[in-house]
């Protein structure tokens, strides 16, 4: 179904060819995957491994993603396969993302998957159960891009919408095939440290930054999560970096600051501290950013979305609990008619 194809052969004689999924752009000899461990190359031509096999299947409340100016207190159609071109040793999700490089089995094990999921499949159960979008997710869904691809436009078609939860590591080939079709994005900027995403990630902060521009540039609805990391990305000079980039973008996205919990290979870690939360949110308020969250703790109103203007209490949230007051309709504040950047229908 996807009209275009993420690779280019190389011209070699050993039939090498280059994955433009992502910005690792990997070149990948015959019988091998690339970083992610699910593209592979079989006789010269690029075989996504997962395409119809989600590793996880729910449904979630939007604000998990988390999305909190996109259709709040809705149902969110949620999937993911294994695979990631990140290997972030902080990721709560590795017992999928990273499955392709600890399990020697892995390529016989989705071999012998019987329970699948096509895009007509997923489009199908979100229109008979009424789920008003489809969230690509718990793991880096550009790394099943295809797959991911085949469900949007056939999504898009039938009325619904398209979210991804992602790193930002896609290939710009990639950003400019998915943006008509993509209605929201939380991208997850790690940190404003070259060496963090180097060492810890795998990747290059430049190419985020850049893509988060992209998105912003390319009118797809984009929301920002940075998980703050005692002692590694948790520095106010850090933070005061990650709100200025924000604003001078467009001060009305939503920064998601959420507690680290100890995970993979930083289970030795402390969790965040609420104080650091706090001083995030607000160095993220003194920058002029318009929406500040402070997610993975609860907070008596940090989760709260006011009005920029006039500070009316617009949306209420308790964890997944959701009020969305009477102050707030159609978009606008009801007390000074400010609209509220968003999707909110």
């Amino acid at each position: 179904m996807a009209k275009f194809n993420w690779y280019k052969k190389l011209g070699k004689s050993d039939k090498t060819i280059q994955c433009l999924a992502c910005s690792h752009y990997c070149q990948i000899k015959e019988g091998y995957c690339g970083l992610c461990g699910i593209r592979k190359n079989e006789n010269g031509k690029l075989k996504l491994l997962t395409y119809g096999k989600p590793a996880a299947v729910n449904l979630d409340p939007i604000e998990k993603k988390p999305l909190f100016h996109f259709l709040p207190g809705s149902q969110i159609f949620s999937f993911g396969t294994a695979g990631c071109n990140f290997r972030c040793a902080f990721c709560q999700n590795w017992d999928i993302s990273q499955l392709p490089k600890l399990n020697k089995e892995f390529v016989k094990m989705i071999e012998e998957t019987k329970e699948t999921w096509p895009p007509e499949k997923i489009v199908e159960y979100c229109l008979e159960n009424k789920t008003p979008s489809i969230g690509y997710t718990y793991n880096e869904p550009t790394i099943f891009i295809e797959y991911a691809y085949d469900t949007m436009v056939l999504a898009k078609k039938a009325g619904l919408k398209n979210v991804f939860v992602s790193n930002g590591y896609q290939s710009k080939e990639t950003i400019n095939v998915i943006a008509p079709y993509l209605d929201a994005i939380n991208i997850d900027l790690k940190s404003f440290s070259e060496k963090f995403y180097q060492k810890i990630c795998g990747g290059q902060l430049e190419v985020v930054l850049e893509n988060i521009k992209l998105f912003h540039q390319k009118k797809v609805w984009v929301e920002l999560t940075t998980l703050i990391i005692p002692q590694e990305n948790d520095s106010e000079e850090e933070l005061n970096k990650i709100a200025n980039f924000i604003t001078q973008i467009d001060k009305n996205i939503p920064w998601h600051i959420s507690r680290f919990f100890p995970a993979y290979q930083m289970d030795h870690y402390s969790l965040t501290p609420l104080k650091t939360l706090e001083t995030a949110y607000e160095l993220g308020k003194k920058a002029g950013l318009n929406f500040v969250y402070v997610g993975n703790v609860l907070t008596e109103n940090l989760e709260n979305t006011y009005c920029p203007k006039c500070q009316t209490l617009l949306i209420k949230r308790e964890g997944y609990n959701i009020e969305v007051t009477e102050n707030f309709k159609d978009g606008r504040c009801q007390k000074c008619q400010t609209i509220i950047s968003g999707i909110w229908k």
